[in-house]
This record gives C-alpha cells, sequence and structure tokens, in this order.
C-alpha cells in the first residue's frame, strides 16, 4: 500500500506500513508547533482490503475534546464525503478504512482546497454585480482576495452620506476550519441567485464585502490554526503587523476605508457538537442596540436553519472582559457594530444528526443560504 500527503492542503507523516491491521502515523504540527489537529492525505490498496490506520500523536493534539465521538472524513471521488468508523483511545486516534476502489482520500474535515479557491473567485467574478479586488499578499506571496458584491458601485468607500449598509464576511482566518469557506461558498452564490428574492432586497439595502478565505498560507500548508509562520490570525485584529499577520493587516485598512454595519467571522469548533454563534457581549461598548439587533439575528437564524441553535456554545464574556484581538470583538468595538463569529462542528451537528456524513459541505452550503435570511431581518435596523 502507499500512503500520500503531496498535495494542497495535505498533512500526515508516515511512521509505519508493515501491518496493514497497525499502519502508524502521525500529524504534522503547524510551523511553530504550537497547533495541530488537521490531517488530510490519500490511501492506496487493495480492493477488498482492510486497513487500520493509527494516528500516534492525536493524544498531543490542540482540542483532546475534538476526538472524542469524532469519526474521520473520506471521500472515493473527492466530491462526496462521507465518515469512516472512527475512535480514539489512549492518545491514539484510529481509522477503519475498507477498500472499495484502489483509493480513497482521508482528512479531518471536507478539504476546500486553494484551487477550489481560485475555482470560486474566477465563478463569481463573471457577474455583473461583482468586482475582485487584490488586498495585498501574504507571507509565501497569495492572493488575499477580497469579492465585493454590489448593486451600486457609487458606495464604494467611507462611511460619509452612504445610502446602504456595508455587510463584511471572513471565512478561514483558521486555515483547517473549511466547512467555513463552504459556507461563504453557499452564501455567495445564493446572493447571486436572480431568483433569490431574499438575496434581491438585501443587495438593495446592502453591499457585501467578503473575504472567502483569510489564510491561504496555512490552507495550503495543510495547517490546522496558523498561517505561513505559525500566527493565530484572530489574535491579530488589536495591532495587526506586515511581518506577522498581513492578512488581517489588509482587511483593517479595507474595513477603515468603507465601514462597517454588520460582521460575519465564519469558523468551525472541534470540540462542540452543534453550530452556534458566539457574539461582542464582553466589549466595553457593547449597549442595548446590539444585544437587540443580535437576538433577532439569532432567533431568525433558528428558523430559516434547523441546524442552527441557541442553547450550546461558548460562555458569554463578562461585561469588559473581551479579548480585543479577536475579530468579532475589535470589530464591534471599532465600528459599534452588530458582529458575530459563527461556529459549525468538525463533528456531526447534534440538534439534527447524519450518521452518514456528520456535519457536511452541503449542510455548511445550506446555512449560508440561511444565513441571508436572518441579515435580511437586522439589515434596515443596523444603524
Amino acid at each position: 500500500m502507499h500512503i500520500t500527503d503531496n498535495f494542497d492542503a495535505g498533512n500526515i507523516d508516515v511512521i509505519n506500513l508493515e501491518n496493514k491491521k497497525d499502519i502508524q502515523l502521525a500529524i504534522r504540527p503547524d510551523v511553530g508547533g504550537e497547533f495541530f489537529q488537521w490531517f488530510n492525505f490519500r490511501v492506496t490498496g487493495q480492493v477488498g482490503e482492510q486497513y487500520i490506520l493509527n494516528i500516534l500523536n492525536a493524544g498531543e493534539a490542540s482540542y483532546l475534546e475534538g476526538w472524542e465521538n469524532y469519526q474521520a472524513v473520506a471521500s472515493t471521488d473527492r466530491q462526496h464525503w462521507f465518515r469512516l468508523p472512527t475512535s480514539y483511545k489512549n492518545g491514539k486516534l484510529t481509522i477503519v478504512v475498507d477498500m472499495e476502489y484502489e483509493t480513497i482520500q482521508i482528512a479531518y474535515f471536507a478539504p476546500y482546497s486553494y484551487e477550489r479557491h481560485q475555482d470560486l473567485l474566477a465563478a463569481v467574478q463573471l457577474h455583473p454585480l461583482v468586482t475582485l479586488e487584490h488586498l495585498g499578499e501574504t507571507l509565501d506571496k497569495r492572493d488575499l482576495t477580497l469579492v465585493k458584491i454590489s448593486e451600486d458601485d457609487s458606495n464604494n468607500e467611507g462611511n460619509d452620506n452612504k445610502s446602504k449598509h456595508n455587510i463584511w464576511i471572513t471565512a478561514r482566518q483558521h486555515p483547517g476550519e473549511t466547512m467555513a469557506e463552504w459556507l461563504v461558498d453557499g452564501l455567495m452564490h445564493s446572493l447571486l441567485d436572480s431568483d433569490n428574492a431574499t438575496a434581491k432586497l438585501l443587495l438593495d439595502k446592502a453591499n457585501f464585502y467578503i473575504v472567502p478565505n483569510m489564510n491561504p498560507d496555512g490552507s495550503a500548508r495543510g495547517h490546522l490554526r496558523t498561517n505561513a509562520v505559525g500566527t493565530n490570525l484572530n489574535r491579530e485584529w488589536l495591532k495587526p503587523s506586515l511581518e506577522k499577520s498581513p492578512e488581517v493587516f489588509h482587511v483593517v485598512n479595507k474595513m477603515e476605508a468603507t465601514g462597517v454595519d454588520l460582521f460575519y467571522d465564519v469558523h468551525g469548533d472541534e470540540a462542540l457538537p452543534f453550530v452556534f454563534l458566539a457574539g461582542s457581549e464582553g466589549t466595553p461598548s457593547y449597549n442595548d442596540r446590539l444585544a437587540r439587533l443580535r437576538n433577532r439575528f439569532s432567533e431568525v437564524l433558528k428558523i430559516a436553519s434547523a441546524d442552527f441553535q441557541s442553547e450550546f456554545g461558548y460562555d458569554v464574556d463578562a461585561p469588559g472582559t473581551a479579548n480585543m484581538t479577536v475579530a468579532t470583538n475589535w470589530v464591534a468595538e471599532r465600528f459599534d457594530c452588530l458582529a458575530n463569529t459563527l461556529e459549525m462542528p468538525f463533528k456531526d451537528n447534534d440538534n439534527v444528526p447524519d450518521a452518514e456524513t456528520g456535519w457536511s459541505p452541503e449542510r455548511s452550503i445550506k446555512l449560508g443560504e440561511a444565513s441571508l435570511v436572518a441579515m435580511l431581518a437586522v439589515v434596515d435596523e443596523l444603524r
């Protein structure tokens, strides 16, 4: 048999292939060694054979609770992703593979490759409402691209006398959280659908500024959480720099030029098997207006998508205790706007479980479409 990770976003180290019932592997840490949990590799073997893969360093991964009730994803055609029998015990993650075809790709979650990212940008730019803007380069010299979707280019920049609100959406600050770009994929295609009345009404009221992949270097390198030099971008918003976090630096500069009326930062959570929001309640200037907007957004999203819930999530920060280096908190405070982090699971969604696929690209896409309904519910009240 053969195992390789020599492709975009690949990550695995092969330790020993001699025993098909005990194939020994290890996840390669992000640059800097602080984070690891993402894996993505291809197995070539004999049809009809069973292989047992053991990831030996799983017990040293960043989020051990992420292995509880976790099932690895796999695909034989790189289109449909399903779950494999997976267990975690004594620091070892064990994945059982029954070979129906000669090759199978196995990953922590369904990958959204850098090449697919380029395909997404190329596809949406054909729409007359779309403008692509090069914000700057990453440390590995990749493009950081902004997708602007607007019916009126006269409202390009600035906060003065603007007739429309500016909605900002960012995804994949943490590159291993690929479900975030799957969601943005669905959201953008829904927003550009001429038969979607929700989208048409939203675009009458708002300009959209979307960064589908905030961390293209980490994505291509097969990182879980950091960029090319090991920086966690979602701890850089207070003082971003070209040396450590050019991705955040360039996005902040553009936000300063446009203003922000609603911010939606899309993520995935390793441990919690739910879809939920994390807001800006702990910021110094959080107020009743923002609380009402957040509650309205949450309640409508629950109606728009049965995948979303508000019972389970992160502990809410006490007033004035928010970490201001985090995107949602910094943007909320800087622009006095509604800001939320959306979290999706790597596992199944216990709200509406699916034993075959767990949380999936398809459900992420649908949640992106539903997010537009929640945005429409609050857009008239943003200012």
